[in-house]
């Protein structure tokens, strides 16, 4: 049996235990898709993630993405921990603050800030299409679950995972949603949601995502539908915070307290990061 190296991090996390947790197995070389899927499995967390050699010129590190039952192209809050890792670990040097990631979506771009003794990543998301898919009456209506609608009309979107986005006329709304994970789960796209509105004081946008589809009820920190949501209030004018700038709140729901920090740049790109936080470090035999 090989002992590999693993570390379990804490993603969009000011402290320890108020983001998403991430497992990474730094030394996948030689493990076979079974055993990742098998190893991804196990952990029972939102995503795993394995570091191979990159395969593409100008890649930095590599990595696969799974959750308990599939393989992702990409996904946020593993995204932004492999960056992380991949500086603690020494597998990557950055250059002049940025490295390459090769993931299944391709090669993305990440930036890599400082800020008091912190290490903050954020990666480049790949662009967000919308599906055509057409929304349920249920998500149509003026109320869902008895939350008022907001302005942004209900759509499936993808940029490496698929979400279905559902704006809410405010912050309570969010916070006090109840939401049909039945319902949810029938949704097509992996049934999948994500409900949005304006912040509520520490933040200026609120989120929460339901993944019932994939075996997650709701997802404390989702880099990936945040990405999304950014793309979309930056096409319709309505983006908010300073300077394309802003910070979105998810967890806080199921007893963690996250922070994602968005930005829209002058090309229209969505970039999402934060802090990342090691909370166990030791090794893995699989």
């Amino acid at each position: 049996m090989t002992t590999r190296r693993f570390v379990q991090l804490d993603v969009f996390s000011p402290r320890p235990g108020a983001g998403n947790p991430l497992a990474v197995v730094l030394d996948a070389r030689g493990m076979d898709e079974a055993r990742m899927r098998a190893f991804a499995a196990w952990t029972n967390l939102s995503e795993t993630i394995f570091f191979l050699p990159p395969t593409t010129a100008g890649a930095d590190y590599r990595i696969r993405i799974f959750t308990p039952v599939m393989e992702l192209p990409f996904a946020g809050h593993p995204s932004v921990g492999a960056a992380w890792a991949a500086l603690d670990v020494d597998l990557a040097r950055e250059h002049d603050g940025r490295l390459v990631q090769e993931c299944g979506a391709g090669l993305l771009p990440v930036r890599i800030d400082r800020r008091d003794g912190h290490v903050l990543p954020a990666v480049r998301s790949p662009r967000a299409e919308p599906r055509a898919a057409a929304a349920p009456d249920w998500l149509l209506a003026d109320r869902v679950w008895g939350a008022r609608r907001g302005a942004l009309a209900p759509a499936l979107w993808n940029n490496g995972p698929d979400w279905w986005l559902l704006e809410l006329a405010d912050a309570t709304d969010v916070r006090a949603l109840r939401p049909d994970l039945a319902a949810i789960a029938a949704l097509p796209g992996n049934g999948k949601l994500a409900v949005f509105a304006p912040g509520d004081g520490d933040a200026d946008l609120v989120v929460r995502a339901f993944a019932p589809g994939v075996g997650i009820a709701e997802d404390p920190a989702t880099g990936s539908v945040n990405a999304i949501i950014a793309s979309c209030l930056h096409r319709e004018g309505r983006l908010p915070g300073r300077d394309g700038r802003y910070v979105a709140s998810q967890g806080r729901e199921i007893g963690r307290d996250a922070r994602l920090q968005l930005e829209v740049d002058a090309e229209g790109e969505v970039w999402v990061g934060g802090e990342v936080q090691a909370v166990i470090r030791g090794t893995m035999d699989w």
